[in-house]
């Protein structure tokens, strides 16, 4: 009995190693999965809108029929190295952590491609753990979709407003149009609010939203001159 009770006492280790083993293993090819099927297919719901206490507006349209304004002005605002980087900005990221460490607001250094895998697979919100699985999903998504599908998913799930998502939610509320249609300084003040889209005011905007607005409207010619969307834009 003493040698039975040892054997099964060293072998715990060995199932709980095997258990551990089998579990990543299915996590890797379900999120493989998971991610695949969403390079061809809308997203049909992300977290934040579960746990938007608002009623929701979304409306799924490609990238072919939003206006190249509006990618243009959210590469100017968010991420201007999107099409040169592998979905990590490392210089942002290592600024963003030296001023972190002086005090004040805590600043990002994310890009749109986390941003993108932030919205679509995880929640909102901190902690070491949900930045790990972001990590992770954004190099997926980098690998799988590519810069293209990324700004599309981008644009479409992307809080525009209080319980307003994507670009032709927002478009339809802000300016009662399609987002086809969004010209230069529209596309700028919605891509202004998109940080903080439950407190800056897209119409009507005043303040630093209106000047940060027009900021972003200016340098939409600049993406264009020096070719910042061309991995959206071939």
């Amino acid at each position: 009995m003493a040698a039975k009770s040892r054997r099964r006492t060293k072998a715990l280790p060995s199932r709980i190693i095997k258990l551990i083993f089998k579990l990543i293993i299915y996590f890797l090819l379900i999120t493989i999965a998971w991610v695949g099927l969403l390079a061809f297919l809308p997203p049909p719901i992300t977290a934040t809108m579960i746990m938007d206490d608002n009623s929701i507006t979304k409306d799924w349209e490609p990238l072919e029929a939003i206006s190249p304004n509006l990618a243009r002005a959210v590469i100017a605002a968010e991420d201007s190295k999107f099409c040169s980087h592998d979905g990590f900005d490392r210089e942002a990221i290592r600024s963003a952590i030296k001023r972190n460490a002086q005090g004040g607001r805590i600043r990002g250094g994310s890009t749109i491609s986390q941003q993108t895998a932030k919205n679509v697979f995880l929640w909102q919100g901190g902690g070491y753990f949900r930045k790990g699985l972001e990590a992770y999903f954004t190099f997926l998504i980098e690998k799988i979709w590519g810069k293209k599908r990324i700004m599309e998913v981008y644009l479409n799930v992307a809080e525009t407003g209080i319980g307003t998502y994507g670009a032709q939610a927002g478009a339809q509320r802000y300016y009662k149009k399609d987002a086809s249609e969004l010209t230069k300084i529209e596309a700028a003040r919605i891509a202004a609010a998109l940080p903080l889209p439950k407190k800056r005011a897209v119409t009507g905007a005043s303040g630093f939203t209106r000047r940060y607005g027009n900021t972003i409207s200016a340098r939409i010619n600049v993406v264009k001159r020096q070719g910042l969307d061309a991995c959206v834009y071939k």
